[in-house]
């Protein structure tokens, strides 16, 4: 029988809290689709911020990322905010505006419009290994910290971790998400912060200058970003991967999505980059400070963890349990809702249903619950990859790694170019992914992070050539503007959504701003 202490009893006060909060807004569904994927498209600021930093600052980023210092260095893990806060400032600046204006659901919906069902399932495909594999790490993480404050089995952690993220995420989809990020991000933010300042104002015990001198100078200059013997090469990889990479990010997108307006998207992406940067000093330093307290630590996973429950006041020590408990969970959650709606909508509905075998589309109530069960699988799927290789924060780099190789180049293109077209969306999506799964196998080990580097730009170049050489057969959409993208959804287009649609010149339907 498990013996509970103060850090297991909070703990588990944690996750019953989460649980019972996320699984009331099932009431806010409405038994709508819609509502469960992008929260009816009514999200104001403050919850579509909050979402952006609570899909950044997860369970790899804040767990991964200490891990990663803890063995490589400073710029090892400072990598991943980095780069997510570089993302979610790209998405502010370039993606979300036009994006938001689309009343879309999923991000393949934006392939489907573009470029027609081949790309909208090749990039569906892709974006659910991908975040299969994001979910994965943040289930990881919440085990650990489950094993660590209640002494069971590591099994046993995620285990309970992914059906409580399953359970309220089917309740109430976008809107538990919504209304538990509240809570647990900032909490997790401060957390980070407090354990910082306590080892960084000396009240461990240690002077500060003590703890950084325990350190390998290797780890704290900046040869992390120029000298390829120390990492330069994979961390700027990471950086890329995570800044640029999960642009085409299903969960992100899922926020843009369901922002009430283009502003509040736009803003909400800032937001989310502000609060994101904010957690890169005080993260990084936690892992500078776990090889100081914990030389002898045999796996890096634990080192927060075990600086929260042995080195820290308990308030601050249980916060940060809580806080990276909650920052998993949120994300895990998000990645959940989308991949499964990925699965309902683009690949169940639109491709097999409708163009294979000629039915018609689900309505929203039964796109409500085919999205429910779908949540099912994939968290078995991310909660068996968790289980067999629990890496936070690798998982990360990994799951972005895939869809900056092949999806990037569709999206940016397609929205600011007026010859992207179909065949060369599809040459992207298949010469990208595929290079970069062969250069994983035979770059050599010194060079890592040129496997990720490489892809991308030949991606972006064999678009172009294709979209020019295919332009008399397959014309780019002269109407490229967001106003005139054809054609529309014509499936589940209900009176509330008739708002957001009116006819172009030709009759045909196309998406208002």
């Amino acid at each position: 029988m498990v013996e509970l202490g103060g850090y297991g009893i909070a703990v588990i006060a944690f996750l019953v809290f989460s649980l019972v909060i996320g699984s009331l807004t099932y009431r806010l569904v409405q038994k709508s689709g819609k509502r469960l994927i992008v929260a009816g498209k009514s999200l104001p600021l403050l919850m579509v911020g909050t979402m952006f930093v609570a899909q950044s600052v997860d369970g790899n980023s804040s767990l991964g990322s200490v891990a990663l210092i803890f063995q490589f260095g400073f710029w090892g893990g400072a990598v991943i905010p980095i780069g997510l806060g570089i993302c979610l400032l790209m998405t502010g600046l370039v993606y979300g505006k036009k994006l938001n204006k689309m009343s879309m659901f999923t991000l393949p919906d934006y392939y489907f419009r573009r470029y027609g069902n081949a790309a909208e399932g090749m990039s569906g495909v892709l974006m659910i290994i991908s975040f299969t594999i994001l979910v994965a790490g943040n289930f990881a993480a919440s085990g650990f910290i489950l094993e660590t404050t209640l002494g069971i089995p590591f099994v046993w952690g995620i285990i309970i971790a992914a059906l409580v993220v399953m359970t309220y995420t089917i309740a109430g989809g976008l809107f538990a998400s919504a209304y538990t990020d509240i809570f647990q991000i900032y909490l997790a933010i401060g957390s980070f912060w407090a354990a910082f300042l306590f080892f960084a104002g000396g009240f461990s015990g240690v002077p500060f200058d003590t703890i950084l001198a325990s350190s390998p100078p290797s780890h704290l200059d900046l040869s992390g970003l120029f000298d390829v013997a120390n990492g330069a090469l994979i961390n700027w990889a990471g950086i890329l991967a995570l800044g640029l990479g999960d642009i085409v990010a299903l969960d992100f997108m899922e926020r843009v999505f369901a922002a009430r307006d283009p502003k509040t998207a736009r803003r909400g992406a800032f937001m989310g980059a502000g609060l994101t940067f904010f957690t890169v000093l005080p993260v990084g330093m936690l892992g500078i400070v776990a090889i100081h307290f914990l030389p002898g630590l045999e796996d890096p996973y634990h080192a927060l963890p075990s600086l929260a429950l042995n080195h820290m006041p308990f308030a601050i020590g249980a916060a940060l349990l809580m806080g990276v408990l909650g920052a998993s969970m949120s994300t895990a959650n998000g990645g959940l809702l989308a991949v499964s709606s990925v699965i309902s909508r683009n690949l169940l509905q639109r491709i097999i249903r409708r163009r294979w075998l000629g039915k018609e589309a689900w309505n929203d109530s039964k796109l409500l619950w085919i999205t429910r069960l779908a949540v099912i699988p994939v968290m078995i799927s991310a909660l068996t990859l968790g289980y067999i290789m629990p890496q936070p924060g690798i998982y990360l780099i990994l799951a972005f790694d895939i869809v900056f190789a092949g999806a990037l180049a569709p999206l940016t293109l397609g929205l600011f170019w007026k010859k992207a077209n179909m065949p060369a969306a599809v040459t992207s999506l298949i010469v990208g992914s595929a290079l970069r799964m062969l250069m994983f196998f035979v770059v050599p080990l010194e060079w890592a992070g040129l496997d990720t580097m490489i892809p991308p730009p030949i991606s972006f170049a064999l678009f172009i050539i294709v979209a020019l050489a295919t332009q008399k057969k397959w014309p780019g959409k002269e109407r490229h503007d967001v106003n005139d993208y054809v054609p529309p959804e014509e499936d589940l287009i209900s009176g509330e959504d008739l708002k957001h649609f009116k006819l172009a010149g030709d009759g045909t339907k196309s998406t208002a701003i």
